[in-house]
């Protein structure tokens, strides 16, 4: 009888240094790529004449919401909408708290200019139309097709804003183009394919481990999968806010959140139309619209983030975490 016990409490153990070593590999993998990302995205705006900011959300924020895209489509092609629309709502939660308030700890936060306003307003609208259509109890193919074409028309416009913009005083901060336009590029592409391979591993570890410790779909969706596929957003804001590169990381936050909503909930609803898990309606979607408010705000009346606000933000992230954790052991 003591043979297989201990056989299954070794085969325990190994699922879970595995799951750990997953863990392990993708940080690591994260920190690199970040790296190298927010040096490609900085010298590749430098070269382009498009402002930081335009850098920061369809580049880098998109880009470091490949690990979004990758489990949420997964999660839907599986028959899991839990997770996927936990996964979306809960990276925006995580995206607007703890990833902005860890940047702003590294760096106090304040804008250059007063036309960021347009992309966090455009974001909270994305972010009011989810919670409409989770209302309705309602989902259909159309609804996706039509955060499909929004994503499209806001990249293009987002682009010929930054072109057009005044880019002199960005510029100049950015420093003489001394790479050629092919090596940033390539530079760029790197930091990407390691933040996505990083965030591929972080969450297979990261839900082998949820299943290990007996978690429900929704909670590992809004928990491990979301933290798990925002470490690349989290890895990148810090690296950029110790460059003092605060447009980037302004731009990757909120350009990350467009992106959750319209691209990825675009995606989840064509592969899997049908209504928004009813738990969520209550309690996740309202904390993600009062999150989402916050770089509204701060953009809306020009406010410089201190570092206090930071440890604010992170320790409002620690409470909803909190919250859905004793929720669902009681």
């Amino acid at each position: 009888m003591a043979l297989p016990f201990c056989g299954a409490v070794y085969a325990g153990v190994d699922k879970m240094m595995s799951a750990i070593a997953l863990l392990v590999v993708g940080l690591v993998l994260l920190v690199i790529g970040g790296e190298s990302l927010v040096r490609g995205a900085v010298k590749l705006a430098a070269r382009l004449g498009v402002n930081p900011l335009v850098i920061g959300l369809v580049v880098v924020g998109f880009g470091t919401s490949a690990p979004e895209l990758v489990a949420s489509v997964e999660a839907a092609l599986a028959g899991a909408p839990g997770i996927a629309w936990g996964n979306i709502v809960g990276s925006n939660i995580a995206n607007s708290l703890l990833i902005l308030g860890i940047a702003v700890v590294v760096a106090p936060l304040a804008l250059a200019r007063a036309s960021s306003l347009r992309d966090p307003l455009i974001a909270f609208v994305a972010a009011l139309g989810l919670a409409a259509i989770a209302l309705s109890g309602q989902g259909a193919v159309w609804m996706g097709l039509v955060g499909i074409g929004g994503i499209s028309v806001y990249v293009y416009a987002a682009y010929r804003h930054g072109k057009s913009a005044d880019y002199t005083d960005e510029a100049a901060q950015l420093g003489p183009h001394t790479e050629s336009l092919l090596r940033t590029i390539l530079v760029t592409l790197f930091g990407l394919a390691l933040l996505i391979g990083g965030g591929k591993a972080l969450v297979t570890g990261a839900v082998s481990l949820a299943e290990l410790l007996g978690m429900s779909q929704t909670v590992i969706g809004l928990t491990i999968v979301a933290i798990g596929t925002s470490a690349p957003e989290l890895a990148t804001s810090i690296i950029a806010a110790r460059h003092r590169q605060m447009q980037v990381v302004f731009g990757n936050i909120v350009g990350s959140n467009i992106y959750n909503l319209l691209a990825i909930g675009g995606a989840t609803m064509v592969i899997a139309p049908g209504p928004l898990p009813e738990a969520m309606i209550g309690r996740d979607i309202p904390i993600m619209l009062a999150a989402m408010l916050i770089p509204l705000v701060f953009a809306w009346f020009s406010w410089r983030l201190a570092r206090w606000a930071g440890f604010a933000l992170v320790l409002c992230y620690a409470t909803y975490l909190a919250m859905l954790v004793f929720g669902q052991a009681s």
